[in-house]
């Protein structure tokens, strides 16, 4: 059994009565309180649960769209059935039992019998017009809380999900693990003051957890979830009863004036290893907003805005769906304004071999503290290890590498295929397990496919960049790729991406492997390990190499690609043309690097020190030298803005431990 608010009636007034029964039929039944007299129940509809081992409902509730209800099941699965409270619908239980024919909606007498389902047959049982099975695992879903236009899930897997109605589809946006260790979510709500609190239980406790300040408001020692419960909080006074040992139990606390003040918003608990600038937010009002993508040891990445004129980090939203650190970011496209704000697709990838791929929509919204609303959509994720979670005794079995990280990672731009049905977007990775692979993202049907791989290197790969070259309408598609002996490879990926398109097209999805082969070209580029790489393209067609190593050295080399003719075609060349290389260009690891013109370069260190260099006929010479305030630099990313005079100006942004713009 489970209560729900009427859809279109006043509080209080009529509740509807969901009741599981045999065969997975579920009764909607809408019971009226009739002071002096019993109440008055109505048989709305009927509707059947999908077959599973437990086949209860556990919640619901109706839509405020009118004319749907969603509930969770006991299998963990959120369904979504038509519903209509229009009277021919209805059929009054105690009007047809007494052989009454009077209307649904008149009463028909405090003599008639209360309640009766013999005839509960004159309404439809109707089907599921949407399912998503299991999506909080096989612990049950907990509630279901219609706000602010979204679905929102809590189950007995630690996690709630955001959904949204899309036709009649439900549509995962996205899913929270709140805090670590909370097992059993419970219930959400939603305060006046704009937080978040998550309802659930740890261990032998109830907790209440703050989405602000991302802490417990509460912990009472209760004896864990398996007991009738019910927490209540208004601005005077917070309670939560429950029953232990057959005893109603009750905590009372008065509201008192919280003295805690926040100087500065967090951004993340350990340090940045990772950071994108998506674009600028323009708000009436408000001054220029640049928003940023940042990814962290703590295991989240965090979009953030930041506010040329306060010089403040805002946090937008957090992205919790990884189990180990985030190391890499990647961006399908730059962010460009558009009708409805900033709008890309996220890659978000680090250790236990996890990636993560969003789309994130950014929009001026004046009524908000930050002045930007986000909205996330998750597409797809991908692990290495997934399939051997699913294998038996594997406890028997010696795992390989479980602890793979990836460590960067590139978008191979122009790939989108115009004669499939759909568009694949690839994306390249650098792996510590020595190898470098290709993945293939399929957004409409949020699917993220390992499609070809390579252990070349044989040693962590450190970094990679994808570039695409055309010429008189050939395109190649092509891949540099930098280890932690210095060396750094040159790869044609046009074929092994052509192959994986096809085999994806006709395997619908799934696909064994490729390999990439071997490399165009490697170049011992360094002593030791490469920790910053950057191309750009020159208006003569060739491009521009640049890295940066642990050593502390610059390294810079010319290169032109020959594409071969007739049946040679296949064969694509690379000549480097020059090769400039600045020893102790820095006094530590050089953990950024960018060409931003053909003779301008910018280097970023763990010294910090950012340093301005023109390349010249003679090599590197240093122009300025700016010292930055974060300490154990780990990346910068550079953006180029055109000043009100035509005047160009650039920017950049650095992580370690703590952000900073210049």
């Amino acid at each position: 059994l489970g209560w729900a608010p009427c859809p279109g009636q006043p509080p209080g007034a009529t509740t509807a009565l969901l009741a599981s029964g045999p065969d997975g039929e579920m009764l909607w039944l809408d019971v009226t309180h009739r002071p002096g007299q019993a109440p008055w129940v109505r048989l709305m509809g009927r509707y059947l649960l999908p077959p599973c081992k437990q086949r209860w409902h556990t919640c619901a509730a109706f839509l405020p769209q009118g004319g749907l209800l969603v509930c969770g099941d006991r299998r963990g699965s959120l369904l979504l059935f038509p519903c209509s409270s229009s009277p021919g619908w209805a059929v009054e239980s105690a009007g047809i039992a007494d052989g009454s024919t009077s209307p649904v909606g008149e009463d028909t007498g405090s003599g008639s019998e209360p309640f009766c389902l013999s005839h509960k047959g004159a309404l439809p049982l109707e089907a599921p017009l949407s399912m998503l099975f299991g999506l909080h695992g096989k612990m049950g879903v907990t509630s279901v809380t219609c706000y602010g236009g979204y679905i929102y899930s809590t189950g007995r897997d630690g996690c709630f999900h955001q959904l949204r109605l899309q036709g009649q589809q439900l549509e995962v946006l996205r899913k929270h693990r709140p805090c670590k260790g909370l097992q059993w979510i419970e219930e959400l709500r939603f305060t006046p003051d704009g937080d978040l609190l998550v309802l659930g239980f740890h261990a032998d406790n109830f907790v209440v957890w703050s989405s602000r300040t991302g802490e417990n408001l509460h912990c009472i020692p209760c004896g864990g979830g398996h007991r009738s419960w019910s927490y209540c909080s208004n601005a005077s006074a917070e309670a939560f009863a429950f029953v232990k040992c057959g005893d109603v139990m009750l905590y009372h606390r008065e509201a008192e004036p919280c003295e805690q003040q926040v100087l500065l918003e967090s951004l993340h608990g350990r340090e940045i290893t990772c950071v994108r600038r998506l674009g600028v937010v323009e708000v009436p009002g408000h001054a220029t907003l640049n928003i940023f993508v940042t990814g962290s040891e703590d295991t989240t990445a965090c979009v953030l805005a930041l506010s040329k004129r306060s010089r403040a980090a805002m946090p937008l939203t957090r992205l919790s769906d990884h189990i180990s650190s985030v190391r890499a970011l990647a961006l399908a496209s730059p962010a460009g304004p558009g009708d409805e704000g900033l709008c890309t697709l996220l890659f978000s990838a680090g250790g236990r071999a996890q990636i993560e791929c969003y789309r994130l929509l950014c929009a001026g919204d004046p009524a908000s503290e930050s002045a930007v609303a986000c909205q996330v959509i998750h597409v797809a994720s991908h692990r290495l290890d997934k399939h051997w979670e699913r294998k038996k005794n594997r406890h028997k079995l010696v795992k390989m590498d479980p602890e793979t990280r990836y460590m960067s990672l590139s978008v191979v731009p122009g790939t989108s295929s115009e004669q499939l049905p759909a568009p694949w977007k690839f994306l390249a990775a650098a792996c510590s397990d020595g190898s470098v692979r290709v993945f293939g993202l399929l957004e409409a049907a949020r699917k993220l496919v390992l499609v070809a791989e390579s252990f070349h290197h044989q040693r962590c790969v450190l970094k990679v960049e994808a570039f695409l070259h055309t010429w008189a309408g050939e395109r190649r598609h092509l891949l540099c790729s930098a280890a932690t002996d210095g060396s750094v490879a040159f790869w044609d990926i046009t074929s092994p991406i052509t192959d994986a398109t096809d085999a994806l097209h006709q395997a619908e999805g799934e696909i064994q492997p490729l390999a990439l082969g071997t490399p165009l070209l490697t170049i011992m580029a360094h002593s030791c390990g490469v920790n910053s790489l950057h191309i750009r393209e020159t208006p003569e067609g060739q491009y521009l190499v640049a890295s940066g190593s642990d050593d502390g050295s610059i390294h810079i080399c010319l290169l032109e690609v020959a594409l071969g003719r007739g049946e040679a075609m296949a064969g694509t060349c690379l000549r480097v043309l020059e090769r400039v290389a600045r020893p102790c260009a820095h006094a530590a690891h050089v953990t950024g690097i960018r060409v931003l013109r053909p003779d301008l370069l910018l280097s970023a260190s763990v010294d910090q020190r950012l340093t301005l260099w023109r390349r010249g006929p003679g090599g590197l010479d240093a122009l300025s030298t700016t010292f930055f305030h974060v300490p154990d630099l780990a990346e910068l990313d550079c953006w180029e803005v055109a000043e009100a005079g035509g005047e160009l100006r650039y920017y950049c942004v650095l992580c370690g431990q703590g952000l900073e713009m210049l």
